[in-house]
């Protein structure tokens, strides 16, 4: 294993814990405000659900300048009690800034060689930022891997409707249609992994590249997947984070994980391409309705924002879309908002005319993939005027629809791919 990445210091304290069953990692960066619950969580999720077994806690940190890794090093369980654990079994606790690229990825790469120096049997790791994770989500995250063999437990939340639209529209269609497992939240951020699982991560040569400054997660995901190692989802309740606007500038965040996306279809082509069917994953732990924050939407300026991008990148469309999509397009822009529609059909088609053009780099691949911001953004008010008055389980039936559309286009995908 390449050691580089790791401090002297944290070879020492490495040398004196000797060996781990259980790892959870908390990358940080600026997360001082709400860390602290964070690290409370999985401290009383070792003690409730793990007492016997040897725990380590890592924060792996990005260079905070807000006192992150103070309040993790400080933070502790006065009253085990209040929360009726009598086992107090006080874990090791890693907090650390890594080295390397700046980004999540490099954090969770430091967690991976922690775990793997610590001969870990079970790992997971848990945003910094989390509102509504309880000690339970460690139980979720870990137990499937000691008790049921699985190397790779993906997070099942329920969602506002409006919430997670890149995952709904785009990268859990097109990972359940590429590679046959319907992980529904393959972006979640909270995952469970073997040791055997992190192990083959740092195997993999994606360090110095994008991968480790953001895409993570959707490489974590796909890789299991595609190495076929087993896969499950835990129900987790609801992920409560600072919610996003879908009509606002998403177009970083969307840049980044479907570069990621498009990456792993270059990487992994000879396993998507077989891929005829696809197949649940088991879900485990007992699903519940939850209250969930409301996510407000601005329909006006995201169509707006839809028609501007097919006045000013038509020329570049034209490079990458069918005559008949362009032609779609155009009369899409001239419709009144209560008419505003773009159907799964043409969706699907557009997003898998995009990765085609990315396969064969039609256009510089920035150009490319930040072009697609304002389709999404229209494909987005589509999908809230059409599901305004819908409930949840009508909403993820529309989102299933989409998902089977994404599986029988896949031939046009496989045919123009080339």
């Amino acid at each position: 294993m390449n050691k580089i990445t790791l401090r002297k210091e944290i070879h020492d304290k490495i040398s004196d814990i000797k060996e781990a069953d259980i790892v959870v990692g908390i990358p940080s960066y600026n997360n001082a405000r709400t860390i602290s619950h964070v690290v409370r969580a999985v401290k009383a999720g070792f003690a409730k659900y793990f007492p016997d077994k040897k725990t380590v806690l890592i924060n792996s940190d990005g260079g905070s300048t807000d006192g992150t890794i103070e309040v993790v090093q400080n933070t502790t369980i006065e009253d085990f009690q209040s929360i009726l654990l009598y086992h107090r079994v006080e874990p090791f606790k890693i907090a650390t800034p890594y080295l390397g690229i700046p980004g999540k990825g490099s954090a969770f790469r430091t967690i991976f060689e922690i775990a793997s120096a610590l001969n870990a049997k079970a790992c997971a790791v848990v945003d910094s930022d989390l509102r509504s994770i309880t000690p339970e989500w460690i139980e979720l995250l870990i137990k499937p891997i000691i008790e049921g063999n699985f190397d790779y437990v993906a997070p099942l939340y329920h969602r506002h409707k409006y919430d997670g639209t890149i995952t709904n529209s785009i990268i859990y269609p097109i990972t359940r249609a590429l590679y046959g497992k319907r992980v529904r939240q393959p972006i979640g951020g909270d995952f469970g992994f073997s040791g055997k699982l992190a192990n083959f991560y740092l195997t993999k040569g994606v360090w110095e590249t994008d991968v480790a400054r953001y895409g993570i997660d959707i490489w974590m995901t796909t890789t299991a997947i595609a190495n076929n190692f087993r896969v499950c989802q835990s129900f987790l309740g609801a992920k409560i984070h600072d919610p996003k606007d879908p009509g606002a500038d998403l177009s970083e965040m969307l840049y980044q994980v479907l570069g990621s996306t498009f990456d792993l279809m270059e990487t992994y082509q000879d396993v998507w391409k077989k891929v005829t069917i696809s197949q649940p994953v088991l879900t485990c732990g007992f699903q519940y309705a939850v209250g969930l924050e409301p996510v407000l939407v601005n329909l006006d300026r995201m169509i707006d924002k839809f028609r501007l991008g097919v006045k000013e990148l038509m020329e570049i469309w034209k490079g990458l879309l069918s005559q008949e999509i362009i032609d779609f397009l155009h009369r899409v822009e001239e419709l009144p908002k209560e008419e505003f529609y773009i159907p799964d059909d043409i969706w699907v088609e557009i997003i898998y005319s995009f990765a085609t053009a990315a396969h064969k780099k039609i256009i510089n691949k920035e150009h490319l993939l930040r072009s697609i911001t304002p389709l999404y953004i229209g494909r987005t008010a589509s999908f809230v005027i059409e599901t305004w008055n819908s409930d949840a389980s009508e909403v993820e039936e529309k989102i299933e629809q989409l998902c089977k559309m994404f599986e029988d286009k896949k031939s046009f995908l496989i045919e123009n791919w080339g």
